[in-house]
């Protein structure tokens, strides 16, 4: 068991000086998968083969969801996958090139509001950050560069927001979690896999 602490405890402490932005877990990448969806504050490339001169680097997503290129002026990006964006960006340019081939790819990940991860309460850095496949509440811990030492760890609390066919408004789970034994005595069944939009909330303690 002190082993097992040993090599939780060990991240931690590598990772300390890092900024809030979630890590890898383990051999996972950070990179959202295929399906990710673009969200207002995205940062995007957009290539147009054979047309450098309509193709765009780091062009933001702006807070209204949309973006603006040469002959496309204005476009709906936030919501839609790069792949869905890039066809509409090919269907808007066949007035103007012939047989025009788009791909975008996501430079800066920041996503819809319904898939970020939120931290709040006792961590030394909260935040928000995107969902990604694979996310657990280890890695997420590590990203909000752990618990203060008022956090009440074994008190805290993943609220997740649950999607009902036919309801107006999501249903809200309240989900227990112990911090303390996952991080201080190796409870590894105490890490388990986050949701997009989960807000994890760590109260403070009583001394």
């Amino acid at each position: 068991m002190r082993r097992l602490r040993s090599a939780l405890v060990l991240p931690l402490a590598i990772l300390a000086g890092c900024a809030g932005q979630l890590p890898p877990a383990q051999d996972r990448s950070a990179t959202p998968s295929a399906e990710y969806i673009l969200g207002a504050g995205d940062t995007l490339s957009v290539f147009v083969y054979r047309s450098p001169e309509l193709s765009a680097a780091d062009l933001p997503v702006r807070p209204d969801g949309r973006l603006s290129l040469p002959l496309v002026p204005d476009i709906q990006a936030a919501g839609r996958t790069p792949s869905a964006l890039a066809r509409d960006i090919e269907g808007k340019l066949r007035a103007f090139v012939r047989e025009p081939s788009v791909t975008v790819m996501v430079r800066g990940f920041q996503g819809p509001p319904s898939r970020l991860i939120r931290v709040v309460g006792e961590v030394a850095q909260p935040m928000s950050a995107p969902y990604r496949d694979g996310l657990t509440l280890l890695d997420v811990i590590i990203g909000a560069r752990g618990l203060t030492r008022f956090a009440a760890g074994n008190s805290a609390t993943i609220i997740r927001r649950e999607e009902l066919t036919g309801e107006a408004s999501p249903q809200m789970t309240r989900i227990p979690v112990r911090l303390a034994d996952l991080l201080r005595d190796g409870d590894i069944s105490q890490d388990i896999a986050m949701h997009p939009g989960d807000t994890l909330v760590i109260p403070q303690g009583w001394f």
